[in-house]
């Protein structure tokens, strides 16, 4: 539970706030014990490969050294691995195997300068680099020009190096390098004046998130790793102020990001003239143009169209005030109608219908009622079950669990084909999920989800991090057994010859 949190939110959470280090850390030990196999595998080889890593750099920084000390540069190069986690990931997203990743290091090239030379001496090194090693077009990032929201600064390219590997090239000032080192400490001693940047502006709107009271823990949770991890795209207003997006975002997320006002009006969007629905994805260098109307408001259509946290809050926010208030008048008319069916409208009454209807909160129960979508011969239904409910459920049956043997993963044949679940093994009945379909013999927890019952899940599915650290008390243990090897019911019929205490002898044969 705690490494899927660590790599759910701490990580990313460190990230956001450039502790670059620490980030890279988390991230590791959350692999470390959410993939022992697949940590300890790659950590081997890093270590394995260290010697051959040490002197590629050498070899790499022999090359441009003579043309950066013409230059006169005061610098420093400096070789480092990709961490395990990112090393992992490369893995998993291009389909490869670790010997396959080509970039499983990084050169930085970090110098020394004053603030009004950075960018130019930035673009100086990347010409000696370039002029040396041949770039590839389409992996230069230029983060000093446009910093990150989390405050990053660097020019990155990737160059063909010696032997003919991809070698990526971080270029920073030694001002860049202690910002990406110790994040807003830095960040704040390099600031310059009163002016608020993208850091600024992600605090404040997440201190705003923390003082609303609309927001419960979950949905915040959400709310807030939204753009913890999100890749940025740069779009211009009308006036020509440039605005940092996430990547995906649309006109919806671009009229929240101006003002809340205007996201709450807004009608429509004109992206480079032309008019766009709101579901449209912006790309960099959009020029946007919100439509307004004092009669727009938002509807539920919207949270399909808005991407970031601030525009979904608002957007959820808006919505749950006017449910509120249709549930209002929902609990007035649930009163009336329920005294009709001589049943007082107290909590315990509330707590029945919300269970009855399998809903979540008295929100949704006085919700729905108000739009009519529990009638009265619903709850005259609910009126009737309750009067003949009783509870006569007692366990009159008590077994010793069969404890199974570990099951070695070479060994699963077709017959474990059975999922028990919890410390009592029982048999329930579950859903496999169709996410991450999981087979006989897979590692797998169950999930109690509210309408479908227990949901079965790998326990390396993609949904695997999120539900166990937002619902851990919703996590069953689940395994799989021999179906052979279970205990069961069965009725036995003796015939024979009867004498004294021949049902004494049967009895204690059995026992």
């Amino acid at each position: 539970k705690i490494a899927s949190e660590t790599l759910y939110i701490y990580a990313p959470l460190a990230h956001r706030i450039g502790l670059y280090n620490i980030k890279t850390e988390l991230e590791d030990l959350g692999l470390k014990y959410t993939e022992p196999e697949v940590y300890n595998d790659i950590h081997n080889k890093i270590k394995e490969s260290k010697e051959e890593q040490d002197a590629y750099i050498k070899d790499f920084s022999k090359v441009i050294v003579d043309s950066l000390e013409k230059e006169g540069l005061n610098y420093e190069i400096k070789g480092r691995p990709k961490s395990i986690y990112s090393i992992r990931r490369k893995m998993l997203k291009q389909g490869v195997s670790f010997d396959e990743v080509y970039d499983k290091f990084a050169v930085r090239i970090i110098y020394k300068s004053d603030l009004a030379n950075e960018k130019f001496l930035a673009w100086k090194i990347y010409s000696i680099v370039t002029d040396h090693f041949i770039p590839n077009p389409i992996r230069l990032r230029d983060w000093i020009s446009s910093p990150k929201s989390t405050g990053y600064e660097a020019l990155h390219i990737t160059v063909m190096g010696p032997k003919g590997r991809w070698v990526e090239v971080q270029i920073r000032s030694e001002r860049m390098n202690e910002i990406a080192e110790k994040g807003y400490a830095a960040h704040y001693k390099y600031k310059q004046g009163n002016a608020e940047d993208a850091l600024d502006t992600w605090i404040d709107k997440l201190q705003e998130a923390l003082e609303s009271n609309e927001t419960n823990a979950v949905d915040f949770v959400e709310q807030f790793k939204l753009n913890l991890y999100s890749k940025e795209i740069y779009v211009f207003s009308p006036k020509g102020d440039l605005k940092s997006l996430p990547k995906g975002a649309t006109p919806l997320d671009f009229a929240f990001s101006v003002h809340t006002e205007i996201g709450m009006k807004t009608r429509g969007a004109k992206v480079n003239g032309k008019l766009v629905p709101l579901s449209h994805e912006l790309q960099s260098g959009d020029q946007v143009e919100i439509l307004t109307s004092e009669n727009a408001k938002p509807n539920p259509n919207w949270l399909d169209y808005a991407t970031t946290a601030r525009a979904r809050s608002k957007i959820k926010s808006s919505l749950k005030d006017e449910k509120k208030a249709v549930a209002e008048d929902g609990k007035e008319i649930l009163r009336r109608k329920l005294k009709q069916l001589k049943i007082n409208l107290d909590e315990k009454a509330i707590n029945d219908l919300v269970i009855y209807f399998k809903l979540k909160t008295s929100l949704d129960l006085f919700y729905r009622i108000g739009v009519g979508s529990i009638d009265n011969t619903m709850l005259k239904e609910f009126a009737a079950s309750r009067s003949n409910a009783f509870m006569s459920y007692i366990k009159n049956k008590i077994r010793k669990p069969i404890i199974a043997p570990d099951i070695d993963k070479d060994e699963i044949t077709a017959k474990y084909d059975m999922l028990v679940f919890g410390k009592e093994e029982e048999k329930l009945d579950y859903k496999l999920s169709t996410g991450c379909n999981p087979i006989p013999g897979d590692d797998v927890f169950g999930f109690l989800t509210i309408n479908e019952g227990i949901k079965v899940h790998k326990k390396n599915c993609p949904n695997a991090l999120s539900l166990q650290s937002n619902y851990a008390y919703r996590i069953m243990q689940a395994k799989w057994i021999d179906s052979s090897q279970q205990e069961f019911t069965a009725q036995i019929t003796l015939s024979g010859i009867d004498n004294l205490g021949l049902v004494n002898h049967i009895t204690k044969v059995i026992s």
